[in-house]
Order: structure tokens, then sequence, then C-alpha cells
């Protein structure tokens, strides 16, 4: 027996959770899978972070191990994309000289937050693992400490936080607003906000996808005239796939250069 448009709205809001699971954000939670109860809890999410984190260096020591002159086609991949972050975001923002001081830093969060941000394309894992505040958290925190260690090194505590907190060409008055402002975003906003920039990218992503292709799911299995729909929730799911394999090679990008200029304006003499 056909369903007509009312019946079908009236079935699909009867049926709820049974029709189409829509995802929380329990989706970035899930159940342990080791020592559950202890402080050593591991579950997918650090199962996705070790399996990249491994895939990654393994391929990186095989390539260069057999490292050539005349690269191959891998090699030349990998070093055509090292060369991209050096000449692009770390020479282009802090220059030859102190580039060669901060390269190897920034090159490895670039490719660490590449890799975990393509994490949803894993069979069987599907799920960034930068998607949960952790590894996020983590590299802007190093980023800060990096950033005023670098500064204190190059100008002192007191020419630092100078530096940092009192530009330049204003009026002293002005200085009892823009001090404690400036001391906020030094020591607060730069990192909260590299954090929460990557980490809700990923989530948002994530459950974007997992909508799209549930719905999908849903529509096919409905066995009514909602199948119909079901071919242009397919081809938008794909296009949303596709464009979030952009998203995450964009963040990784943007987290790299910001770091870079946050690096630069804790040792250049002014900002």
């Amino acid at each position: 027996m056909e369903l007509n448009t009312a019946d079908a709205t009236t079935l699909l809001l009867a049926e709820g959770d049974s029709f189409f699971h829509v995802p929380t954000l329990e989706e970035f939670f899930p159940a342990p899978i080791l020592f559950e109860g202890t402080f050593f809890e591991f579950n997918r999410i650090q199962l996705v972070r070790l399996v990249i984190m491994a895939a990654v260096l393994i391929f990186m020591c095989v390539v260069a191990s057999r490292a050539r002159l005349v690269p191959g086609r891998v090699q030349s991949s990998v070093e055509l994309l090292i060369d991209f972050v050096d000449k692009q975001i770390v020479v282009n923002t802090l220059g030859e000289k102190d580039g060669k001081r901060f390269a190897p830093w920034l090159i490895m969060i670039f490719f660490l937050i590449l890799t975990m941000n393509l994490g949803f394309m894993v069979p069987g894992l599907n799920m960034s693992g930068t998607a949960v505040i952790g590894i996020p958290l983590l590299l802007a925190l190093a980023t800060f400490v990096i950033y005023v260690v670098s500064g204190i090194r190059e100008h002192g505590v007191g020419g630092y936080l100078r530096n940092q907190t009192m530009p330049p060409g204003v009026p002293g008055i002005m200085y009892v607003l823009l001090v404690p402002i400036e001391l906020l975003q030094v020591l607060v906003v730069r990192w909260a906000s590299l954090t929460i920039r990557l980490l809700a990218n990923m989530v948002g992503g994530h459950l974007i996808i997992a909508v799209l292709i549930g719905l999908t799911h849903a529509l096919v299995i409905s066995l009514n005239w909602l199948m119909a729909v079901s071919p242009f929730a397919i081809a938008l799911s794909l296009g949303v796939f596709a464009f979030k394999i952009f998203v995450a090679a964009l963040q990784a990008f943007i987290f790299t250069i910001l770091s870079a200029v946050y690096i630069q304006m804790a040792i250049a003499d002014e900002h």
C-alpha cells in the first residue's frame, strides 16, 4: 500500500530514531575499548590517533630510507608538500634566518594536523583525530609555550611584555585599556582560538557528513516515495565529503600559519 505525503510524514514522526538516527556529541565520546574505568581508559578516538601516527611515521621512515637523488613520484610528492610548508608558511612569515629555527616544529604540526584531520576517511575509524579537544589543545598550548619562551629569550621578560602589550604610537592614557586586553590576548586568546577553530571545524564537518549519510541510508530503507530523494542526498554527501577534505587541509594550513605569525610577533622588535 502506497503512502501519501501526509501518511509518510506521520510515519517518519512516529518512527523517530528507528527511521533516522540523529548524530549527537556522544559520537565523540565512544565507549572504552580497553581498561574501562581506569586512568588508562582507551577508546576509539585514541585508537584513531595511534593508527594515524603509526601510519605516518612508518610511511615517512620508508620514504626517507628509499630517498634518491632523482626522486620518484612518492618522494617528489612528500618533498613538494614539505617545500610548500617551508617556503609558503615558514620562510614567508619568519624569514630565512628565523625560519630555520622553527621550521621543524611548524612542518611537524602541519603534517600531524593534516593527517589527523583526514582520519575520517579511514574505513572503520571514520573520525578525525582532531575532533576531540585533546590534540588541538595540546598543539595550541605547545605553540603558546614556544612563542612565549622565544619572545622572552629575544627581549627578556620585561621587553617581551612591553613589546606585546604596549604598541608604539598610542597615547599614554590608552595603555590603561590596551595593556590588559593585549595581555589577555597573548596569554589566553591566541591558544584558545587555535584550539576552538580546529576543533569546531572537525566536529561540525563530522556531524554534517554523519547526518547526510544517515539520512541517505534512511531514505533507501524506507521503501516509499522518499527513495526518489536519495540520489540527491548521496550526491550532497559526496560533495560535503570532498569539501571536508579541503577543510582538513585548510585547517592544517591556518593552524600552522597562525602559529608562525604568533612566533614572529613574539621575536620581532615591533608589531
